[in-house]
């Protein structure tokens, strides 16, 4: 399952949660939602504060994601610049290498009974 999939479905099952279990902990505590001074229904409240979670943690695996992921980018670009240097500043002997393990390697087919 891809990642964004994966997250897709977790806020919807936290939403979900939040609509099953949120109405009956509302009437439980008797909690009231005032907006500008009037009240309003337990959905609504619920659904404001899902949508709120939601957002806030779309936002926050955004930043999570940037700033990980540049920093992956910069180590692998890093390791590959080396590796790329390497190769350029030892290429003789690297092509001196082959050459003398091609030569020197065992040609016969050894069969095992």
């Amino acid at each position: 399952m891809s990642f964004l999939k994966s997250l897709i479905l977790a806020i919807l099952a936290s939403i979900f949660l939040t609509y099953v279990l949120g109405a009956s902990f509302l009437s439980l505590f008797d909690v009231n939602v005032a907006v500008n001074g009037s009240l309003i229904e337990a959905l609504q409240a619920m659904t404001a504060s899902a949508l709120v979670v939601g957002i806030l943690v779309v936002v926050a695996l955004a930043i999570v994601l940037s700033v990980f992921g540049s920093i992956i980018f910069a180590a692998m670009l890093i390791l590959s610049c080396s590796v790329m240097v390497a190769i350029g500043v030892f290429w003789p002997v690297l092509l001196v290498a082959v050459v003398i393990w091609l030569i020197s390697r065992d040609k016969q087919n050894k069969q095992y009974v």
